[in-house]
């Protein structure tokens, strides 16, 4: 079971189309619309956005073991995700294009989401790394201008000893699923033993590629 936590957009509406890589290899995945996005009703703030993401969770454990769960953080859900596998036993956690704390890249989100609100949403992905016990599965493109990549190096960091760093060369924010190489990172990474990655003694395992995608990925 793969639970999605999605970026910044209005709804789930559209996103169904970024299952398929985890649906072929057998997986079910589930997404939720974000109090006070789409169709969830509610009052945004972090710490109800939090609360409400574990609900979720305690709901899929009723019915699949953690062991089998897997945490996909993007963008701005990379901040919930990381939450969630701080505070539970997931199989692994897989952060795409996360930001090292969404206060840091306030003034970059602005257009996209209101100033009172990022203020309210500190969201400190760092800090709650630090107690993650999973292997954590870090995707970014170097061509990110929304979150540099350079935050995802920094993230990799914190807790080396289970982190692995997947780089998509010429990647940006929002055109990872058109290279190739992400997808084929994903399916290594799903498809793995669910055991502590070996990172042959260095901090950090970069996966390069700048393949884009054709037709039929």
């Amino acid at each position: 079971m793969v639970f999605y936590l999605k970026g910044n957009s209005r709804s789930i509406k559209g996103w169904g189309k970024f299952a398929v890589d985890f649906t072929r290899h057998g997986y079910d995945v589930i997404m939720v619309d974000y109090r006070g996005f789409g169709k969830s009703t509610g009052r945004r703030t972090q710490k109800a956005i939090k609360r409400d993401m574990q609900v979720v969770y305690n709901k899929i454990k009723e019915k699949v073991p953690e062991k089998y769960i897997i945490l996909y953080g993007r963008s701005m859900g990379s901040g919930f995700a990381a939450k969630l596998a701080s505070m539970n036993h997931p199989r692994m956690l897989i952060l795409d294009a996360p930001y090292y704390s969404l206060s840091k890249v306030a003034k970059k989100f602005i257009p996209f989401m209101p100033l009172s609100l990022l203020i309210k949403f500190p969201m400190p992905t760092y800090k709650w790394l630090k107690y993650v016990n999973c292997p954590i599965h870090i995707i970014h493109g170097t061509d990110d201008r929304l979150i540099p990549y350079k935050t995802s190096v920094k993230l990799s960091k914190i807790k080396p000893e289970l982190s692995k760093l997947y780089t998509v060369i010429g990647g940006g924010h929002k055109d990872l699923n058109n290279f190739e190489s992400y997808h084929s990172m994903l399916e290594e990474i799903i498809t793995s033993k669910p055991t502590k990655v070996n990172l042959e003694g260095s901090s950090i395992n970069v996966k390069h590629s700048s393949k884009r995608a054709n037709a039929k990925a």
